[in-house]
């Protein structure tokens, strides 16, 4: 993926994400659902690493991590509408979307709960010889799980083909890491396990992409897993209704200064790559995307009453 093709990609999450806050505060969706404005560079750094075969998994706040993978953004948007066009038949919502043909392997409303799934995929992969890496999204707050810690020392013990991706925006819902991780950075958490841990500037798409391009690199090859933690910040609130009065608007305001798409559009420009004109341009592009989702969902049905009990584990 080249950087233009990413930074339209870049924009096309922001745009969609910006919408569900919208379409939340006219009626027109209901429910909640978790944002990752301001965290876009970690999605598709990460996407634009792994190869068509690989897995990857999220958390709560997945939509980026979706669409980086090659989500249609109408099918991703029709699950918060509860359209049958959705990729769980809107019974999934925000949370519960997946399609492992774009090698999605969905999110979790659990805390750290696709951190042991991921591991799961990761033995599978190594059983099976398939080559396939699985880089496993979530964020700091869920690397004081018990699960983080679990499946970091089986797959260690195993030299499992995963990558733990933290996303670290600063807070763990209203929690600062300052009260609550003893050590702020997660990625000298490896060291306990023997493996590498790196910690990148996760609103640099090319950072994020180089160090999740290496590691998986060494994890194809036999080397093992690795803890890449990357430094980003949560524009918006934790979900829907979040007031955010656990930071200042000052801090905010300092935090938007570092927008990843404002810096890669600087970087494109200084590059010669785009002009404010080409900008602009991908800008209407990506957001008229975005509304075509919107059109698609409104017209899509709701899924029919007699269909509930299909495609269930145990009817």
């Amino acid at each position: 993926m080249d950087t233009i093709t990413a930074y339209g990609l870049m924009l096309s999450i922001r745009f969609f994400e910006e919408a569900i806050e919208r379409l939340f505060l006219e009626g027109r969706i209901m429910g909640t659902a978790h944002t990752c404005i301001g965290q876009e560079a970690v999605a598709v750094g990460v996407a634009a690493a792994l190869e068509p075969r690989d897995a990857l998994t999220t958390t709560h706040r997945g939509h980026g991590h979706f669409l980086a993978r090659g989500a249609e953004p109408g099918k991703a948007l029709a699950e918060l509408y509860g359209r049958a066009t959705g990729y769980s038949r809107g019974r999934g919502g925000s949370q519960m979307m997946m399609d492992p043909a774009l090698g999605f392997y969905g999110a979790n409303g659990i805390t750290g709960g696709s951190i042991p799934f991921a591991t799961g995929l990761a033995l599978d992969a190594q059983m099976s010889r398939s080559g396939r890496v699985t880089a496993c999204l979530f964020g700091d707050g869920a690397s004081n799980q018990g699960t983080f810690h679990e499946s970091i020392n089986i797959a260690a013990l195993w030299r499992l083909p995963v990558l733990y991706v933290v996303e670290n925006n600063g807070y763990a819902m209203s929690t600062s890491t300052a009260r609550g991780l003893a050590d702020a950075r997660v990625a000298s958490r490896a060291a306990a396990y023997g493996i590498p841990g790196v910690t990148v500037d996760g609103n640099d798409f090319g950072a994020v992409r180089a160090a999740v391009a290496a590691a998986a690199a060494a994890a194809r090859d036999g080397r093992g897993p690795a803890l890449i933690e990357c430094l980003t910040y949560r524009l918006s609130g934790h979900s829907r209704g979040d007031p955010r009065v656990y930071r200042s608007r000052e801090e905010e305001a300092a935090a938007w200064k570092n927008d990843p798409l404002l810096r890669l559009e600087q970087a494109l420009k200084a590059q010669g790559a785009l002009d404010d004109e080409g900008i602009a341009a991908r800008r209407r592009e990506a957001l008229a995307r975005i509304e075509e989702a919107i059109r698609f969902c409104e017209a899509s049905p709701l899924p029919e009453p007699a269909s509930l009990r299909d495609a269930l584990f145990a009817p």
